[in-house]
This record gives structure tokens, sequence and C-alpha cells, in this order.
């Protein structure tokens, strides 16, 4: 259980490392098709966190090393992560901040 909690804090630090090293900490080059080499290395490296968030304890648990209870707060941590992220992202859009 300690090893879950620790890769799922490590899947969540990495997730918006590549937005702020290859990004500049903008969001904006996600959503553009023109983006150059480090920002389309910047779009695989968080799709690859973001995956990994949700797989890791999907597979802990198909191998049996978890009980379908951890996996099922590891998926509502990611949904709350999720749902922060977009929020955040919407807010920093507005003009009217």
């Amino acid at each position: 259980m300690v090893l879950l909690s620790l890769i799922a804090v490590l899947m969540y630090i990495l997730v918006p490392m590549p937005c702020l090293f290859f990004g500049g900490g903008s969001t904006d080059f996600i959503s553009s098709r023109d983006a150059g080499d480090w920002e389309n290395a910047a779009k695989f490296l968080t799709g690859f966190s973001a995956v990994g968030s949700i797989a890791i304890p999907a597979i802990l648990h198909h191998a049996g090393l978890i009980k379908a209870g951890a996996m099922y707060i590891e998926f509502a941590s990611f949904f709350v992560l999720l749902c922060t992220v977009l929020i955040f992202n919407q807010v920093g859009r507005d003009d009217r901040w």
C-alpha cells in the first residue's frame, strides 16, 4: 500500500513538469497544432504521466498487489486532480479575473 502511495505521488508530481520545463509554464501550446519539437515532447510526456497515473493502480490490482478499494481511491484522486487542472486552465483563460 505504501508503494502505491509513493508511485501515485510521483506520477502526480510528474504530470505538470513537462509543461513547466518545455512549455514555459503555459498550457497554450497543448492546443496548438504548430508546436515545435520541445512542445511535442512536453505533450507526449504529459500524456505518458497521465496514463501512468491510471495504469499503475490498474496493473497493481490486476497483479493482486492491491485491493479494488485502493484502486478506486486512486482513480478518484486522479479525477479530482483532472477537475482541478481543468478549472485552473479555464480560470486562467478567463479575462475577467
